[in-house]
């Protein structure tokens, strides 16, 4: 069953199980509200819940301009751990092991960071790969 709530804007898929996952959310704190207001609205109708809902955080997505153009052509060279088929995908994907996290870089400046488990790692997973980025010159800003 997919319950959706207008606020905060999420989306919860509830499986046979009793499991949950929950969509859309803009924070961890965002998340665990819609969880927690999912299941009184459950129990509100009628359905008989036993114990309190465990949230467990398993991957924040989050997507992130630098401001400047970055060079896919070079970095496969300059970055260990990634991967870049143009003619399949145009983004460059690049795997860090701490935090650990998958990037989707594009040459846009755009990236998705994904698999991260606190909001915190992905800000510093972000800080790294924005220096490492300036370090290795791959990352270019208009003037």
């Amino acid at each position: 069953m997919v319950f959706r709530l207008k606020r905060p804007k999420t989306a919860t898929l509830i499986f046979g199980s009793g499991k949950m996952v929950c969509t859309g959310a803009r924070s961890e704190k965002e998340a665990r509200r819609a969880v927690r207001k999912v299941v009184k609205e459950l129990k509100s109708c009628g359905i008989i819940i036993v114990g309190k809902a465990q949230v467990k955080v398993v991957n924040i997505v989050a997507s992130v301009s630098l401001g400047g153009n970055i060079d896919l052509e070079r970095a496969p060279f300059e970055l260990e751990r990634t991967m870049y088929e143009p003619e399949q995908f145009p983004g460059l994907i690049y795997r860090m092991d701490e935090p650990k996290v998958v990037f989707l870089l594009f040459a846009s400046g755009n990236l998705v960071c994904t698999g991260a488990r606190h909001e915190d790692d992905v800000f510093e997973a972000v800080e790294k790969l924005h220096k490492m980025l300036e370090d290795k010159d791959l990352i270019f800003y208009e003037e």
